[in-house]
């Protein structure tokens, strides 16, 4: 890994226990400048990973718990009031936005998401996808969402599908007891032996000079024309064979033909290489968590080997 995104791993991991797909996908989306949804039960360190690359990033950054009275307002900033005279001894009132929240920040992280009414949150992905809002265009270079499980147990629906594409990178965290028993007993060893949290303010070791030297390097990063088949092999299988198509999945151009290959660069670039290599692929399978099928997307590995 390179080394800024070293240091930026290393301090997950002195604070975080295992969720090493989470980790990665974080830090691959921040490399890249695309948004990422996490998703899974309470106590399974999404927020507070999160919460450890907004403040180990040294980057500006804003952070909400969204609920079932989230305004608008509480999102982009305050609502303002103007009133000028008009002839006639009358007056016009205009309203204004006073930016703030994701309009003024580099990094925003939005807990429990899939909890906000459909009116803010509609205009909430529609301003992170456009990296605007009315004319002002955002700093804002990454966006980390969280969400529990939609069920009943939770009182909250599941994203709609059109939604959760503003997310290019899309994971499942499940609890370290069920899908990763090494790193349970690792993070249960912690704990006994007290060390589970270094600090509460980890101090950043990643700025935004370093971020933005990375990002420029992208567009140099070599995608060979084979890896470029592999990959157009690979969502052939998905659509064809899988029957993903638009009744059954959401495998959009703007994702599998564009922010693919940009995630595919980063991971060359995390590796320290100047070239895309068929192991890089696997970033396929953080992109299909919640696009297709979940029977589907667990061969998304399988067929990710098959083609690489």
């Amino acid at each position: 890994m390179s080394q800024p995104f070293e240091r930026l791993g290393d301090l997950l991991d002195r604070h975080v226990v295992g969720h090493d797909d989470a980790k990665g996908a974080l830090l691959l989306a921040l490399l890249c400048r695309e948004h990422v949804y996490l998703e899974g039960p309470p106590g399974t360190a999404k927020t507070r990973m999160a919460e450890l690359v907004a403040r180990g990033t040294g980057l500006s950054f804003f952070f909400y718990q969204l609920h079932r009275d989230t305004r608008l307002a509480e999102l982009v900033g305050d609502v303002v009031l103007e009133r000028s005279p008009l002839g006639g001894g009358g007056e016009r009132i205009a309203q204004r936005v006073e930016p703030g929240g994701v309009l003024d920040c580099d990094l925003c992280v939005l807990d429990d998401i899939s909890r906000a009414p459909g009116e803010a949150l509609n205009v909430l992905l529609r301003v992170l996808n456009e990296r605007r809002f009315g004319d002002r265009p955002l700093p804002l270079l990454s966006a980390i969402a969280t969400g529990n499980p939609a069920s009943d147990a939770y009182y909250n629906e599941p994203l709609d599908p059109a939604n959760l594409d503003r997310f290019a990178l899309q994971l499942r965290v499940a609890p370290l007891l069920e899908g990763d028993p090494d790193a349970a007993a690792r993070l249960l060893d912690r704990a006994a032996e007290g060390g589970v949290e270094e600090s509460p303010e980890p101090r950043p070791v990643l700025d935004r000079a370093e971020l933005d030297r990375l990002y420029a390097e992208l567009p140099g990063i070599e995608v060979p024309v084979a890896l470029r088949a592999a990959l157009l092999e690979l969502l052939r299988r998905l659509v064809v064979d899988h029957g993903c198509d638009e009744n059954e999945a959401l495998l959009t151009d703007r994702s599998f033909l564009v922010k693919a290959v940009k995630l595919l660069r980063g991971r060359a670039l995390q590796g320290g290489r100047t070239r895309v290599e068929a192991a890089d692929l696997g970033v396929l399978a953080w992109m299909t968590t919640f696009r297709v099928p979940p029977e589907v997307h667990a061969e998304v590995p399988r067929l990710i080997a098959a083609v690489g």
